[in-house]
C-alpha cells in the first residue's frame, strides 16, 4: 500500500502529511485508516509530544472526502455508506479531538469538507494566507458527516455556522480566524515554521499538564459548567501526586527552568 500519510519525527515533534497531492489530498478510506494507525502509534511513543498535521503540495491541506470512492459506497446502499464513509470519518475526527497530545493543523491550501472538519476537530490550527475553507457538502445534496454540523456551531456560533453550512460558500483564512476555526494566519512560506514555533512553546511545559488540559477543555465543552468543573478537579487530582507538579513548583520558587519527567508515577 502506498504511503498516503507521511511520517517524520524530530525533537519531540511528529509531522504527519497527507500524501495525495494529485487528488488534492482527498481523504480516501485507505488514507484515513493509515492516519488512525499512525495516531495509535504516536500516542504510545513518549519521544513524541506534539503532532503537526499538514498536506503535501501547495494546493491543498485536504479537499475533503474522496467522492469517487464515496459514490460507490452510496450505490451499495445506506448501510455500506454509513459503515465505510460516515463511521470512518467520525471515528477520525473524534480521535483527533480526544487525542492526549496537542495536534496542530498547518493548513497549506484548500480545507474543504472533511479537510475543514479535521481543522474543526484538532485543538490548534495555523493557516497559510493562501488557504481557503468551505463546507461544500450541501452542493452534493447532503449534510456534512465527519462532525461538521456539530463542531462548527460550537466554534463559530449557530447562525454564523449555518450560513456556511447552508450556502457552501468558500471563506478566507481571515474569516476562519474570526470564527475561531484557526489560531493564526501567516505568510505561506512561514506556515511550517509557525507551526513548529507553536509546538516548541508547548514543549516547554509538562506533558502531564498538557494532557490534562486537553482532556478537561475538550470534554468540558459537552458538559454543564458544574460538570466541567468536576472534570477540571479530576484532572488536577491526576497531576497532583506527580513529580512534574513538584518540579514545577520548586522551579518557580527557585527561579529556574523546570526539568519535567512526564511520568504519571507518584512523587
Amino acid at each position: 500500500m502506498p504511503e498516503l500519510v507521511l511520517y517524520e519525527a524530530q525533537d519531540q515533534i511528529a509531522t504527519l502529511t497527507f500524501n495525495r497531492p494529485e487528488k488534492l489530498n482527498a481523504l480516501s478510506y485507505e488514507l484515513i485508516d493509515q492516519l488512525l494507525m499512525l495516531l495509535d502509534e504516536i500516542e504510545s511513543r513518549e519521544a513524541v509530544r506534539v503532532v503537526i498535521l499538514t498536506g503535501a503540495g501547495d494546493r491543498a491541506f485536504s479537499a475533503g472526502g474522496d467522492i469517487h470512492q464515496f459514490s460507490k459506497s452510496v450505490s451499495a446502499g445506506v448501510g455500506t455508506a454509513m459503515r465505510d464513509f460516515v463511521s470512518r470519518g467520525q471515528r477520525l475526527t473524534a480521535r483527533l479531538e480526544a487525542f492526549r497530545k496537542p495536534i496542530i493543523a498547518a493548513i497549506n491550501g484548500l480545507a474543504f469538507g472533511g479537510g475543514c472538519e479535521i481543522t474543526e476537530a484538532v485543538p490548534l490550527a495555523v493557516a497559510s494566507e493562501r488557504a481557503l475553507f468551505a463546507k461544500p457538502e450541501i452542493n452534493l445534496g447532503m449534510p456534512p458527516t465527519f462532525g461538521g454540523t456539530q463542531r462548527l456551531p460550537r466554534l463559530a456560533g449557530r447562525k454564523r455556522a449555518l450560513e456556511l453550512l447552508l450556502t457552501g460558500d468558500t471563506f478566507t483564512p481571515q474569516r476562519a480566524l474570526e470564527l475561531g476555526l484557526i489560531n493564526a494566519v501567516v505568510p505561506h512560506e512561514e506556515l511550517i515554521p509557525a507551526a513548529l514555533e507553536l509546538a516548541r512553546r508547548i514543549l516547554r511545559h509538562s506533558p502531564l499538564a498538557t494532557a490534562s488540559i486537553l482532556t478537561a477543555a475538550t470534554r468540558g465543552l459537552n458538559y454543564s459548567i458544574a460538570e466541567g468543573l468536576l472534570m477540571e478537579g479530576e484532572q488536577f487530582a491526576r497531576v497532583a501526586p506527580t513529580a512534574d507538579l513538584r518540579e514545577g513548583i520548586n522551579a518557580w520558587i527557585e527561579r529556574r527552568e523546570p526539568n519535567y519527567t512526564g511520568r504519571w508515577s507518584e512523587v
